[in-house]
């Protein structure tokens, strides 16, 4: 009997809520390490999770046997719960609601990859704002940018 067989490759960008700037090495490795054993669990590939302080980016190989608002709510919940119970942070660590989700295709992966590895260098220059919204202008995502993350101003 024929099987189904695909691979979408989604990046999931979000934000820790408020943006504060909580995400602290070393921990922040650690909690990187666990959002790639969330998909991993639930059979896709995690291809490469990485951030700054304030900001995750998340980078799957996405099965279609679940959505992609389904598999971020878990990542973004058991990775929650993970700091809080490790006390990473001082009061309850939270992720702001809401998240980007861009597909790519097979060709792109090595330069999405190489755009998520150096985030730290990234962001010496652009900020999670600018390259956010760049993210929505790229993708032509209608917007308003009272809805989208809280930002610090």
């Amino acid at each position: 009997m024929p099987g189904t067989f695909s691979q979408i490759y989604i990046q999931y960008v979000f934000a820790v809520k408020g943006r504060e700037n909580l995400l602290l090495n070393p921990w922040r490795e650690e909690v990187f390490k666990y959002m790639a054993g969330i998909i991993k669990g639930k059979n896709h590939k995690p291809i490469i999770v990485n951030g700054v302080t304030d900001h995750v980016h998340v980078f799957v190989g996405l099965k279609p046997a679940m959505s992609i608002s389904d598999l971020i709510r878990d990542v973004k919940n058991n990775s929650s719960n993970f700091i809080n119970e490790n006390k990473f942070v001082k009061g309850k660590f939270e992720w702001q609601e809401g998240y980007g989700a861009f597909s790519y295709s097979h060709s792109q992966l090595d330069n999405v990859y190489q755009y998520i590895l150096n985030q730290e260098e990234h962001h010496r220059k652009t900020s999670f704002k600018q390259e956010y919204i760049s993210f929505l202008n790229k993708f032509e995502i209608e917007y308003e940018e009272k809805y989208l993350f809280d930002w610090i101003h």
